[in-house]
């Protein structure tokens, strides 16, 4: 496994698919040409809304969308790994679905993943989120392989749910990814110490391309995309809430040494919870 070079995209997505679509454009260029060739972009790439209404008439099916026919296109003309870190797309059954895509090189798509847990939160000073309401949650963890290193899937408020990117790391992933739309209150509070804490547990490198700033919206967020190394190192961060590209080295053989030197994952053992009378509780996410 060779040493590549992973970027972070920040946005600042609007309520135009198309607008985004070409500032996704304008920096995955940008990107490329510092020489990455994993490129990951934000959560909702394609547009940021809160109005019910206004969400139905913005996204339409995988086929249409303008945020996955503009990644295709790149992908291929720039000779790059994509990651779009995830847009809202119509599905079949006429829910929305929170989906990253990753293309290869050539174009051709290597993976989707739908975002498994819904932001369902009542935070300080009034904000409240339902992404239930809108979307319909995932059920399937996803790895895959880009120049010789094993990438997991996660989006924003998976974050908070250790057993994905604990079975994404047995599942063999060195690299986990982490698009996000953080709000400004939860990012400040916790966004760096989770995305380290990710890191080190699993022994892998974590890329996290975030949105920023005041969105057209109204909703606020964190921004300061990251990329930490398997020792829970940042080795790149966007220190603001603008647009902008983070680079940094990837070097899956980091991973392998940070496992042989805390080797959690080998050391793992199944156990059950006493919790008192009745049948112990069934452990999710567990390894086993």
């Amino acid at each position: 496994m060779g040493v590549f070079k992973g970027a972070a995209v920040q946005m600042r997505s609007g309520t135009s698919p198309e607008r985004n679509a070409a500032d996704m454009e304008r920096l995955v260029r940008e990107a490329a040409s510092q020489g990455a060739t994993y490129v990951q972009t934000p959560e909702m790439t394609g547009a940021l809304i809160r109005d019910k209404q206004a969400v139905a008439a913005a996204f339409t099916t995988e086929d249409k969308d303008v945020v996955v026919s503009t990644a295709r296109k790149l992908a291929k003309e720039l000779g790059i790994f994509l990651h779009v870190g995830s847009t809202a797309i119509l599905r079949a059954d006429g829910k929305l679905a929170n989906r990253a895509f990753l293309f290869a090189p050539d174009g051709a798509l290597i993976a989707n993943y739908d975002k498994i847990h819904m932001f369902d939160v009542d935070l300080d000073n009034g904000e409240s989120w339902r992404e239930s309401a809108s979307y319909e949650p995932g059920k399937e963890a996803v790895v895959t392989t880009i120049d010789g290193a094993r990438l997991g899937f996660a989006v924003c408020y998976d974050l908070r749910f250790p057993q994905l990117f604990r079975a994404e790391a047995l599942a063999g992933a060195e690299l986990l990814s982490m698009p996000a739309a953080f709000t400004r209150q939860t990012g400040e509070a916790h966004w760096h110490v989770l995305l380290r804490a990710r890191a080190i547990e699993n022994g892998a490198y974590v890329i996290a391309a975030a949105q920023g700033g005041l969105h057209e919206d109204g909703r606020e967020t964190y921004g300061h995309s990251l990329i930490v190394d398997p020792w829970g190192r940042i080795i790149a961060e966007a220190a603001h809430d603008e647009p902008g590209v983070i680079v940094a080295e990837i070097d899956p053989a980091q991973s392998l040494a940070a496992r042989r030197k805390i080797p959690n994952l080998k050391n793992a053992r199944d156990f059950t919870v006493n919790a008192g009378e009745g049948e112990a509780p069934r452990l999710r996410g567990a390894a086993s």
